[in-house]
């Protein structure tokens, strides 16, 4: 059977996150690939409870098509968390419910991409950001990094030389792939860029609640200029990632079109998993459940960090992330990631090659790491069995 497909599909292909996976699911192996959070940190007792409740009170409304703009309870809790936590000033005007801040990705290339516009994006960046603006075939400009995040310097050259930028797309608190968690003084001179060329930004934060150490960095959607800034927050990696409900809060003339967008992709996200969420944040607390993943994820991070200290060789770095779910290796330059992933794979261990993070390509040497998933016992025995492969893949060199 041959269809004809619209153009865009050429330059679409399978996440190499989510082909991995398929790779991992025997029980034998110790998998960091997947961004999974630990199965421990879910309340299922608590979402049973509540979900009687619901339907007990709402009855068939639960189960009925409800507003775009997401359940009114719940936008107003998602304000009043966002407020109170991070700093912002939001209303729940502002809020629009997402199915996951995935979605919030694909609603954002759909409202702002055409075919050859630019998206100025952290090097590297998130790789589901990549597969959601693709789709649109935007042309990726990538802006330097380093451990203090985005450097503004090379963000000014960007935003003055390159012509159709869209927007700036960026995660500053414990960035998936890298760890890293931009220092107060990048937020202001990013900021401080946004408002001088009025150009959007879009502040991806999934991670920031889950902080083991460090002070808290206010987020970019709390400083001046806060307009120019689509926040995307969502609720899998502090509640539980199978409900797929995130939010984003944005100005109001560009709400209003990020509404007309998600009517246009699926009206709305489940009516029933609103309102469970928000009878469960009513009735119980969701900040003592999150400090549970905090102490949990601070334990998996801290043996995976000693046990690479101990076990791998010398020539291979790596980042130290305050919070999240990552961690970032560098590999001696002329070290294939990929390659090294087959080998380990033998050896019943899993990571994710670091190239497809970069969306210019480049950077084979580079890989990521999960911590929060597995228990310290495994991420110990993976660890050590990442760097039998490591010694051997550097000895052959």
């Amino acid at each position: 059977m041959t269809l004809e497909l619209a153009s865009r599909m050429a330059g679409l292909k399978a996440s190499e996150i989510r082909e991995i996976l398929k790779l991992t699911q025997r029980e034998a192996v110790i998998s960091f690939a997947g961004g999974l959070p630990a199965v421990e940190t879910f309340p299922a007792e608590d979402i049973l409870s509540v979900s009687a409740e619901v339907l007990t009170k709402y009855g068939t409304k639960a189960l009925q098509y409800s507003p775009t703009e997401g359940f009114p309870a719940l936008r107003d809790a998602i304000a009043g968390r966002m407020n109170r936590n991070l700093g912002t000033r939001v209303q729940n005007q502002e809020i629009l419910v997402t199915s996951g801040s995935q979605q919030g990705l694909e609603l954002t290339g759909k409202l702002m991409l055409d075919d050859g516009d630019v998206v100025l994006c952290e090097s590297p960046t998130y790789l589901g950001a990549i597969s959601a603006f693709n789709a649109f075939q935007p042309r990726f400009v990538e802006v330097a990094t380093d451990d203090d995040g985005l450097v503004v310097e090379d963000l000014e050259r960007c935003l003055k030389e390159i012509e159709r930028v869209k927007f700036v797309y960026v995660v500053p608190d414990f960035q998936n792939p890298s760890g890293r968690t931009w220092s107060l003084e990048r937020r202001q001179g990013v900021m401080e860029l946004i408002r001088r060329f009025e150009v959007p930004i879009i502040e991806d934060c999934p991670y920031a609640e889950v902080r083991f150490e460090g002070n808290f960095i206010p987020p970019l959607k709390s400083m001046e200029g806060q307009e120019w800034v689509v926040f995307l927050g969502t609720f899998s990696k502090i509640f539980c990632p199978g409900m797929r409900i995130g939010w984003l809060a944005a100005a109001p003339d560009l709400y209003k079109k990020y509404v007309l967008a998600k009517q246009g992709a699926d009206l709305h996200t489940s009516t029933l998993g609103q309102m469970q969420l928000a009878a469960y944040l009513e009735k119980f607390d969701i900040e003592k459940n999150i400090e549970g993943i905090i102490d949990l994820y601070r334990a998996r991070r801290d043996t995976m960090l000693d046990t690479m200290t101990e076990e791998f060789p010398p020539g291979v770095s790596w980042t130290h992330p305050q919070g999240g779910m990552f961690l970032w290796v560098h590999l001696p330059e002329g070290m294939n990631a990929a390659e090294l992933l087959v080998d380990c794979l033998k050896e019943d261990v899993a990571f994710v090659p670091g190239a497809p993070f970069f969306p210019n390509g480049g950077h084979e040497n580079t890989l990521r790491m999960n911590f929060s998933f597995s228990n310290p016992e495994k991420v110990k025995e993976g660890v050590k069995r990442m760097a039998k492969v490591l010694r051997k893949a550097m000895e052959n060199r």
